[in-house]
């Protein structure tokens, strides 16, 4: 598996606390924040609930 670049682009706030726990859970807390993480069928799912608040580009 690659590596995928996660960036949370809009805000949680008036969301869901399911998408909030699913940002939490990706290691995104701030605005602009970056992480790389393994593309696994488990990060997928995450980014996927969430794919209206992030940007994801692969490495």
């Amino acid at each position: 598996m690659g590596k995928i670049r996660i960036k949370k682009v809009k805000s949680t706030i008036n969301r869901t606390q399911d998408q909030k726990r699913t940002m939490d859970a990706l290691g995104l807390r701030k605005m602009n924040q970056t992480v790389e993480v393994e593309e696994t069928p488990q990060i997928q799912g995450m980014v996927r609930k969430v794919n209206h608040l992030v940007s994801v580009e692969e490495i």
